[in-house]
């Protein structure tokens, strides 16, 4: 499997002298190639490559940048390329690849040489070809198994760099189970970040002190003179203030997904359209902040490293039908219980959707090539023989158990 391991450096002022001025040149071979490709036919990532040893002839800067890091920034170019002509193909309106600006181009990637972690005299370093050897934060081991297949150094806009490892490893992922015994549905939501059909609530996490610092940090940019000393140590401040913002989300939502993917066998979840979502009027803020996408991916490639099923489903009335008997009832926002009129069944109002995402997901499990008569249906809490809907007892206690608590 192939992870990403990321880790902050911690440069000399002369070296990071040196990254920065690596960074800036690798720039410029991106824009030289992008020049020749807007006005050179039939050109690849392969051919423009091949021209990179005549290019060190009378660009001596070359010669003081690693050559897998030069082939990378012109496969840079053209992965770009390839993925605007996806875009493209899909229907979207793209224009042209640009020239990249200084603040536009902030990192350089090591392919298969050029890098090795070092322990000196009880630290660990990582030495790269042409730059010598950087001191980092070693925060967490590597697998033993490991292998490092790329190195990417990057600057962030608070001016801090980082070393992200691709390591592969060669193990396979864990089989997943032919008989789930622990299977979840999770509703997400803006009050209550997920709800599950254990009854677990988890409430959003709190952010709002971050954002009345970054708020109060952007009015004081607003009001300095652009471009000036003052400007860019403010700029550098409500950068500082942005990645605040954005690690605590993250920790959030890595341990949450994290927990689902260890503790379960079979998760369900809505497939949104995130971006539909928050273009629709009125509290976008709040469904840009919630991160739903980031929290489904994370979980999804969690689960796939777990050995945990991973099934998202048409989120479409989750919220109106009934878990007990299919019957649809509208219900306002501001509605948060679910009682059925036609049944009487009564429970939270993200409880009783996260039933249905659950029944929803073992729908969809048993429609991709599973028969009733698998081991699944029966370890999970539903009858899948009535269109996976019914709930078996619908007077069972994990139907009307109330959230346990906040997580």
């Amino acid at each position: 499997m192939n992870y990403n391991y990321r880790y902050r450096l911690r440069p000399s002022d002369a070296l990071e002298q040196q990254l920065a001025w690596t960074v800036d040149t690798c720039r410029q071979v991106y824009n030289h190639f992008l020049h020749r490709l807007n006005r050179t036919d039939d050109t690849s990532a392969y051919s423009e490559q091949k021209l990179l040893p005549s290019l060190k002839k009378w660009w001596n800067d070359l010669k003081h940048v690693h050559s897998k890091v030069l082939q990378k920034v012109v496969q840079r170019l053209y992965d770009n390329l390839s993925t605007l002509r996806g875009r493209k193909e899909n229907g979207y309106h793209v224009g042209t690849l640009k020239w990249k600006a200084p603040s536009e181009y902030r990192s350089f990637t090591y392919g298969q040489s050029g890098f090795k972690l070092k322990n000196t005299s009880g630290r660990t370093r990582l030495w790269l070809s042409k730059l010598g050897e950087i001191p980092l934060t070693f925060h967490r081991a590597l697998p033993d198994d490991a292998e490092i297949k790329t190195v990417t150094v990057k600057q962030e806009p608070t001016g801090k760099w980082y070393a992200i490892l691709g390591v592969e490893t060669p193990d396979d992922p864990p089989a997943k189970p032919e008989t789930p015994e622990k299977c979840v549905g999770i509703d997400v939501g803006i009050l209550k970040y997920a709800h599950d059909t254990d009854g677990t609530a988890v409430e959003s996490f709190d952010l709002s002190d971050e954002r009345e610092r970054l708020e109060r940090a952007q009015r004081d940019l607003s009001r300095k003179e652009h471009g000036s000393t003052n400007w860019e140590k403010q700029r550098r401040v409500v950068a500082e203030r942005h990645a605040e913002l954005k690690n605590k989300r993250r920790d959030f939502l890595h341990k949450l997904s994290n927990y689902y993917a260890r503790e379960y066998d079979f998760v369900a979840v809505e497939d949104l359209d995130v971006k539909g979502l928050i273009e629709l009027p009125g509290n976008s803020r709040n469904r840009a902040g919630a991160a739903w996408g980031t929290f489904l991916r994370m979980l999804e490639y969690k689960c796939e490293r777990e050995g945990t099923y991973f099934i998202a489903v048409n989120p479409r009335g989750t919220t109106k039908e009934c878990a007990s008997c299919d019957a649809s009832t509208e219900k306002p926002l501001w509605v948060r219980e679910h009682s059925c009129p036609a049944c009487g069944f009564e429970a939270d109002r993200d409880a009783n959707a996260a039933w249905n995402i659950l029944s929803r997901g073992i729908t969809k499990r048993l429609g991709a090539g599973r028969s009733e008569s698998t081991p699944v249906e029966t370890a999970l809490p539903v009858d899948t023989s009535v269109s996976a809907k019914r709930v078996v007892e619908t007077g069972s206690p994990t139907l009307k158990r109330e959230p346990s608590g906040e997580r």
